[in-house]
C-alpha cells in the first residue's frame, strides 16, 4: 500500500503549483469558518457593553473585515473548485493516456487472456473514482484536520473542563469509525469486481447483438445478465449496510456531544463556572467540529472507491510486456525479405502441449509460399510469429539474415502487411479506413490504393464515395468489400512482405475471384505467405507447405504434391470435392 500511494502522489508532480495554492486556500478557507465564532463570542461579550456611538463603530469595523474575509473565503472555495477540478480533469487525462499506452504495448498473449468490458472499466469508471480522490482527498483532509485541531484548541483556550467533555467521545468515535471502515474497503473492492464483469457482459452483448437475434436468444441475455446484475445488486447492499452503519453511528455520536456540552455547560453555569457567551461559542464550534466529521465520511467512501480502483490500475501496468525492444534494437532498412526458421518451436503461456515444434523454413526473398493443413496445426500462429504478435518459445526467426528480436517491432511491422480473414474496420468512413495503413497519405495515394485493390469502383457507388460512413465494424458493406479495403490499407502501407491469413474463405465465388486479383496484384514481387482453405486458390503458388502437429511434413508444387499421393493430396480431395 506504501509503494502504491507514493506511486499516486507522483501524479500531482506536474501540477504542484496549482496544488499547494489549493492547498493554501483549503487553509486560509478553514482559518476563516473558525473565526466566524470568536466574532459571535466578541460581540456578545464586548459590544453590548459599550455606548450606542462606540458600539456601532465596532459593528462598522467588525462588518468590513468580516466581510473582507468573507470575499476572500468565497475567491478561496472558487479557487478549490474550479482550478481543483481541473488539475484533478488533468490528472485523469495523464492517467488515461498513461493504460491506454500501456495497452498499446501489450502482445496478443495479454489480450488472449482478459475481457474487453474489464479493460474498459479500468480506463473509465475506475480513473474517475482515482481523480477524485487525488482531487479531493488531499482538500478534504486539510480542511477536516484544521477545523478539528483547530477548534479543538480555541475551545481549550476558553475553558478547558468543557473543551474535555466536548471531545471525550471522539476516541470511541475513532475506533468505531476504524471498524466500519475496514468492512466498507473489502465491499468496495468487490463492487469493483461486479461492475468491471457486467460491463465485459454489455460488451459482449451488444458486440455480439445480430448473434443474439438470429438465435432470438434475447430473454436468455437477459437472464445471463440478470445474474451479474443480481451479484452487484447484492455487493452495493453489502456495501450500504456498512455505510449506513457508519454514518447513523457517527451521526449520533456528534449529536451526543452537542447534548453533553449543553448538559454540562449547564450545569457549569450553574456553579458560575463559564458564561452564557462561551457556552453559545462552544456549540457553534461544535457544529463547526461536526461538519469535518461529515467530510471526513465522505472521504471514506472516497478514499475507498479511489484506492481500489487505483489498485486495479497499477495491477495492469504493473505487466511488463512480453514482447519489447531491447536496448540496441534497430531498424529495418532495405527489407528485401528473405524469412528464416530456425529450429522454431512455439507454446502458449497456458498450454504445455507445443503448438509448433522444430520448424525449420527458409522463405526466399519474393517468393510465394502457400501454408496449409487441417485447422488447429498452428499455420496461424507461425506467421503470427514473424511480425512478434507472440514470441518463439525456442530457436528463431530471420529476416534478411537478422534475428527479428533484434529490430524495433515498429520498424518489423512496417515491413510487414496482413490481410486476414476477420475484418476489421474502424468506425468512420472508407477514406480513414484506407489511410489507417499509412496515416501520412494524401487522398490521391489513398484513391490510387484503392483502384489496385479493386475497391474504387464501389466506393464511388457508394452515396458519399470515399466519406461514406461504414458503420461499427463495417456493417454496411459486403464480405467482399471489406476485404478489398483491407487490400487497399495493405497496398498503401506498400510492405515488402505480405501474410494473407484465409482471407477468402468466408467469400462467395464471385467476391472470392475479385478479392483473389487484388491479392494477386499486391503479392507481385514481394515475399508472400498465404494460408489456405481453398486450395484452389494456391494451385500457382511456387511452395506449398504442409503442416501438421508434427511440424511441416510436405512440401511442393501443387502438382509435386498431387503425384504424391500424401497428405496434401487428402487434403485437397476433401476440400474440392
Amino acid at each position: 500500500m506504501k509503494e502504491n500511494l507514493k506511486k499516486m502522489i507522483s501524479y500531482y508532480k506536474p501540477y504542484k503549483r496549482v496544488f499547494f495554492i489549493d492547498m493554501f486556500f483549503a487553509i486560509m478557507a478553514s482559518a476563516i469558518a473558525l473565526v466566524i465564532p470568536l466574532v459571535v463570542r466578541y460581540v456578545a461579550s464586548n459590544v453590548g457593553k459599550m455606548d450606542a456611538k462606540d458600539a456601532v463603530k465596532q459593528l462598522i469595523i467588525i462588518a468590513i473585515v468580516v466581510g473582507a474575509l468573507i470575499l476572500f473565503q468565497c475567491y478561496c472555495n472558487y479557487y478549490i473548485a474550479n482550478y481543483g477540478h481541473v488539475m484533478g480533469a488533468n490528472i485523469e487525462y495523464d492517467m488515461r493516456a498513461e493504460i491506454f499506452a500501456h495497452f498499446q504495448k501489450m502482445p496478443f498473449s495479454f489480450f488472449d487472456d482478459q475481457k474487453v468490458g474489464q479493460l474498459m472499466s479500468r480506463i473509465t469508471s475506475d480513473l474517475f473514482d482515482i481523480t477524485e480522490l487525488l482531487h479531493h482527498g488531499p482538500e478534504n483532509l486539510t480542511i477536516s484536520f484544521i477545523k478539528i485541531l483547530g477548534a479543538l484548541a480555541i475551545l481549550i483556550s476558553i475553558n478547558a473542563k468543557l473543551a474535555l467533555a466536548a471531545f471525550v467521545l471522539v476516541p470511541f468515535m475513532i475506533v468505531y469509525a476504524y471498524f466500519f471502515n475496514k468492512k466498507m474497503k473489502q465491499t468496495f473492492r468487490m463492487n469493483r469486481i461486479k461492475i468491471a464483469a457486467i460491463n465485459e457482459q454489455i460488451e459482449d452483448n451488444l458486440s455480439g447483438i445480430r448473434v443474439v437475434k438470429s438465435f432470438a436468444n434475447e430473454e436468455l441475455e437477459n437472464k445471463k445478465f440478470k445474474i451479474g446484475n443480481d451479484g452487484f445488486l447484492q455487493a452495493k447492499k453489502n456495501n450500504y449496510k456498512y455505510m449506513g452503519g457508519y454514518n447513523s453511528g457517527l451521526t449520533a455520536f456528534t449529536t451526543t456531544i452537542n447534548l453533553l456540552v449543553i448538559i454540562v455547560g449547564g450545569v457549569m453555569i450553574i456553579k458560575n463556572m463559564v458564561g452564557i457567551t462561551d457556552l453559545l461559542t462552544f456549540l457553534l464550534y461544535i457544529n463547526i467540529f461536526t461538519d469535518p466529521v461529515k467530510t471526513l465520511i465522505d472521504f471514506t467512501e472516497q478514499f475507498q472507491n479511489g484506492y481500489s480502483g487505483y489498485e486495479r490500475f497499477r495491477q495492469i501496468l504493473n505487466i511488463e510486456p512480453e514482447i519489447q525492444d531491447k536496448e540496441d534494437a534497430v531498424d529495418m532498412n532495405n527489407v528485401k525479405g528473405r524469412i528464416t526458421f530456425e529450429d522454431v518451436s512455439f507454446r502458449y503461456n497456458d498450454n504445455e502441449h507445443r503448438v509448433l515444434k522444430h520448424i525449420n523454413l527458409d522463405v526466399k526473398a519474393g517468393s510465394y509460399i502457400a501454408l496449409v493443413g487441417s485447422s488447429g496445426a498452428g499455420k496461424t500462429t507461425l506467421c503470427n510469429l514473424i511480425p512478434r504478435f507472440y514470441e518463439v518459445s525456442d530457436g528463431k526467426i530471420m529476416i534478411d539474415g537478422k534475428d527479428i528480436r533484434d529490430v524495433k517491432l515498429k520498424s518489423l511491422r512496417d515491413n510487414i502487411g496482413m490481410v486476414q480473414q476477420d475484418v476489421y474496420l474502424f468506425a468512420g468512413t472508407i477514406f480513414e479506413n484506407i489511410r489507417y495503413g499509412r496515416p501520412d497519405a494524401t487522398r490521391e495515394e489513398v484513391i490510387e490504393a484503392a483502384k489496385e485493390a479493386n475497391a474504387y469502383d464501389f466506393i464511388m457507388s457508394l452515396p458519399n464515395g470515399f466519406d461514406t460512413d461504414i458503420g461499427q465494424r463495417g456493417i454496411k458493406l459486403s464480405g467482399g468489400q471489406k476485404q478489398r479495403l483491407s487490400i487497399a490499407r495493405v497496398f498503401l502501407k506498400n510492405p515488402p512482405i505480405l501474410i494473407f491469413d484465409e482471407a477468402t474463405s468466408a467469400l462467395d465465388n464471385e467476391s472470392e475471384k475479385i478479392v483473389q486479383q487484388s491479392m494477386e496484384k499486391l503479392a507481385k514481387n514481394r515475399t508472400t505467405l498465404v494460408i489456405a482453405h481453398r486450395l484452389s486458390t494456391i494451385r500457382n503458388a511456387e511452395k506449398i507447405l504442409v503442416l501438421t502437429e508434427n511440424g511441416i511434413e510436405e512440401e511442393g508444387t501443387h502438382r509435386e504434391l498431387i503425384e504424391k499421393h500424401g497428405i496434401y493430396y487428402e487434403l485437397y480431395k476433401m476440400t474440392e470435392i
